[in-house]
């Protein structure tokens, strides 16, 4: 049997949402999506086995949809998950049994920033010249803010959810324009989860920052 065949059942109707067909992929992206990222909020190493299947659904669904940035987003996203897999479980150093949360550096922010800058640029002329992208820049923006937000989520930085919260900006309209209305309700739920996260993971950054003045 070939993979072909193996993933058609996936890409069959299961029920219809404004007068589109959803398939059992964006279902199942769905619901694999939004367990993740309630498990990142809430800091359980749990969400990248979980995140994993979730961008091979995604890389389907995208592929589909025409957003080609963003399923060679989810191959990047399975070598990051790999790294933030080990990093929250080892990451934490001698003495410390788990990888603080922490602020981003200005250090940090000033090569996240020239990286993400030219990563749209680069992405953009790539997808204008070499797909049939009818949204190039806006696909090559998401998938910028989307990596370096998932190198702070590896990292556990505090700004790491505000990148998420940008991303989710335009993710939402987004995918209601290329018809993928139950993913651009998905990213609704994650702009919610992201600010839980947020005010999560702020928590223990200013008690950490507490406990060293004392």
């Amino acid at each position: 049997m070939s993979l072909a065949e193996l993933i058609e059942p996936l890409q069959q109707p299961l029920f219809t949402l404004l007068d589109t067909p959803v398939s059992w992929t964006e279902v199942l992206g769905f619901g694999s999506g939004a367990l993740c990222v309630w498990l990142v909020a809430r800091q359980h190493i749990a969400n990248w086995p979980i995140g994993i299947a979730n961008n091979l659904f995604f890389i389907l669904l995208f592929t589909q949809a025409g957003l080609y940035a963003d399923a060679g987003l989810q191959v990047v996203f399975i070598a990051l998950a790999a790294y933030g897999w080990w990093t929250w479980a080892h990451g934490g150093g001698p003495g410390s049994s788990s990888l603080p949360v922490r602020r981003t550096t200005r250090t940090e922010w000033i090569w996240l920033g020239a990286a993400g800058a030219v990563g749209t640029v680069a992405i953009t002329l790539l997808l204008d010249r070499a797909t049939d992208s009818t949204v190039p820049f806006w696909d090559a923006l998401t998938t910028s803010l989307s990596l370096m937000a998932t190198y702070g989520q590896c990292r556990k930085r505090l700004e790491s959810w505000w990148l998420w919260i940008a991303a989710d900006v335009v993710y939402i309209p987004l995918y209601a324009y290329k018809e993928l209305y139950l993913t651009s309700l998905l990213y609704v739920g994650f702009m919610t989860l992201c600010v839980l996260g947020l005010r999560n993971w702020r928590r223990e950054v200013v008690a950490g920052e507490r406990e060293v003045l004392v």
